[in-house]
């Protein structure tokens, strides 16, 4: 599976990219700064670099051009930024990006982007007098649909139930959910007991979709940024 570099020095930002790219399949490594950046571009082939414009010590636009003049722009570059405007999303393609990411980042659109940039980057490069786009064009992929096929840690009300046995009918996943819900205290505080129900709702989701965040995400009607956070708060380990 590819490597992506991702660039940024918000920690918040990295971690979360880092754990949805991982979570895809995808191999991640991480800079905070332009100098990071440029030892690990160096020391390192990556596939796909995701880079901030807005970093302290030097912005991403300028890292951008330093890797262009010195022919170093070895894998597709994507931007990102929060507060950049249109001149520099136009300066940084000119440059050489070949997309740009508007944060906060719509994970839907952040997979699209990934997925449709290193398609072009293996793309077969086109006749010289070919009329299509070049590889590095602007042209947008159709959306991939990712099977993420990962283990889930099961919480303390699924762990605590008694194993099905061997001669009988496996339980279904319904039927594992409800006990779980069902072993949920209600005279509990309200927050510990929401925590317990939303707890057990989404182990069941995610073991009923095979680890799909795509797929878990559709079918609780959550938003992806929204789903990871909520796993993270409720100790769930996807992994």
């Amino acid at each position: 599976m590819a490597d992506i570099l991702i660039v940024d020095d918000e920690i918040g930002v990295r971690e979360l990219l880092s754990e949805v790219l991982q979570d895809e399949g995808y191999s991640v490594s991480l800079a905070e700064n332009a100098a990071q950046a440029r030892d690990l571009h160096q020391s390192k082939r990556h596939d796909l670099v995701l880079l901030d414009i807005w970093m302290p010590d030097m912005d991403g636009v300028s890292l951008l051009k330093e890797w262009a003049a010195q022919q170093q722009l070895t894998a597709p570059v994507i931007m990102m930024s929060g507060h950049a405007t249109i001149e520099t999303a136009v300066e940084a393609t000119r440059i050489g990006a070949i997309d740009f990411l508007e944060k906060p980042i719509a994970l839907t659109k952040l997979l699209q982007t990934i997925e449709s940039a290193l398609t072009r980057q293996t793309r077969p490069a086109p006749p010289a007098d070919s009329s299509r786009p070049s590889a590095y064009s602007m042209e947008q992929e159709p959306e991939t649909e990712y099977d993420t096929r990962v283990p889930i840690a099961a919480s303390p009300q699924v762990a605590a139930l008694p194993a099905s046995p061997i001669a009988g009918p496996p339980r279904s996943q319904r039927e594992m959910a409800q006990q779980a819900l069902s072993a949920i205290d209600v005279d509990a505080p309200l927050r510990q007991a929401r925590d317990d129900f939303e707890r057990a709702y989404l182990i069941y989701h995610l073991e009923k979709e095979l680890g799909s965040m795509t797929r878990v995400a559709e079918s609780t009607g959550l938003e992806r940024t929204h789903l990871y956070r909520k796993l993270k708060q409720l100790g769930i380990d996807k992994r």
